[in-house]
């Protein structure tokens, strides 16, 4: 870099960009610099295949290559003080415009593994495809928590303001490992599957964030959910209405569900979902609410159907179990999408119950008037 007057960038790693040994064959013709047999040692990382580079600005080069092991973070620019802990005024993510808007190449990578942000990959192979501003890596396939992902991922950087699109798919993820990757949590495990199609804009990752528009679906599968136990909460609830003693709690809070899915679509960052349906063992959870993708908080009002002789429900009363299995009970998610809040909505238990009441009270006057 230094001997061709390149400006090296500060990494996050100090150490990487230090060392480039490359090994091939090569010959030179009139449009490109043919190289086969490839071998090259970029840093702690192994390539081998072809290139070609050409010998004019106007040419596009092209990649074929299969490497080992690479982790993007160490090249990505270092953190900037104070990003870690929440601190305003931290240096915003930027697209890479400069890098990819002369970009003109073509071919294709495959990778053993590959570490990107908090995810970790295994088996990439991908296509791609830049030329006059414009980027796009299709198809993308790879192996994710024990499940497969699979991608289309459009980048243009040609007009004033870049648009960043993609249609992506992941089946069979662990849900267990993803989320602690992503987001340190360890209060949930089961299978993911999922459909993400949205399109930003913007130069910044918060203003792609919040400008996302498209679809999204998801299913998750044979799990349980850590730190909240759904069936405490609604026998709670009920002994606050009837200003009896709460029960004891189960401990540890968990709810275990079969299946729970969603689809919705998405505007200006926020996903609408009004088809949530949620399989406990007891119980079954339907409604509608909002996600915000760039704050990361949900709020959600659902209806709560106990199923007539749940075996799930150990030590409710055959009062309790009556009381539940006769009526739909409102519930809020709200909070955190991380960690979200589940409650009985009280304030809508006592309206039913108040109308129930009146109702009540109007049969019996109706039956004294028919006597």
């Amino acid at each position: 870099m230094h001997l061709f007057d390149v400006e090296a960038p500060e990494t996050a790693d100090p150490v990487v960009l230090s060392r480039l040994l490359v090994d091939a064959d090569v010959k030179v013709g009139e449009a490109a610099i043919q190289l086969t047999h490839v071998n090259i040692k970029f840093d702690d990382t192994t390539f081998s295949g072809s290139l070609a580079v050409p010998r004019s600005s106007t040419g596009s080069s092209r990649v074929d290559l299969v490497g080992n092991a690479l982790d993007l973070n160490r090249y990505m620019e270092p953190a900037a003080e104070g990003a870690g802990d929440g601190e305003a005024g931290s240096a915003p993510t930027e697209l890479p415009s400069d890098l990819i808007k002369p970009l003109n190449a073509r071919g294709s990578l495959k990778m053993t593994s590959v570490v990107l942000g908090d995810l970790e990959l295994e088996q990439v192979s991908l296509t791609l495809n830049a030329a006059n501003g414009r980027l796009r890596i299709h198809p993308i396939t790879a192996g994710l928590y024990g499940g497969s992902y699979s991608g289309d991922v459009r980048i243009d950087v040609a007009e004033s303001e870049p648009v960043l699109a993609f249609d992506e798919k992941v089946q069979g993820v662990d849900l267990a490992a993803l989320a602690r990757a992503m987001f340190e949590q360890e209060n949930i495990t089961g299978s993911l599957n999922g459909n993400f199609t949205l399109t930003g804009r913007g130069n910044e990752l918060d203003k792609i964030q919040r400008s996302l528009a498209g679809s999204m679906s998801f299913e998750l599968k044979d799990g349980t959910y850590e730190g909240v136990d759904v069936w405490y909460e609604l026998r709670r609830a009920r002994a606050l209405l009837k200003e009896e003693t709460p029960p004891e709690p189960r401990l540890p809070a968990r709810t275990k569900f079969s299946s729970v899915t969603a689809t919705g679509v998405v505007t200006a960052g926020v996903m609408r979902n009004d088809d949530f349906v949620a399989d406990l063992p007891f119980m079954q959870l339907a409604g509608k609410g909002n996600v915000d993708l760039p704050n990361g908080t949900v709020d959600y009002n659902l209806r709560a159907r106990v199923y007539k002789k749940p075996e799930a429900l150990e030590g409710a009363t055959q009062e309790e179990i009556d009381d539940f299995t006769k009526t739909v009970i409102p519930l809020k998610i709200s909070g955190p999408l991380t960690s979200p809040k589940v409650r009985p909505d009280v304030e809508e238990l006592l309206r039913q119950r108040v109308e129930d009441e009146i109702e009540d009270k109007l049969k019996d006057k109706h039956k004294d008037l028919y006597n």
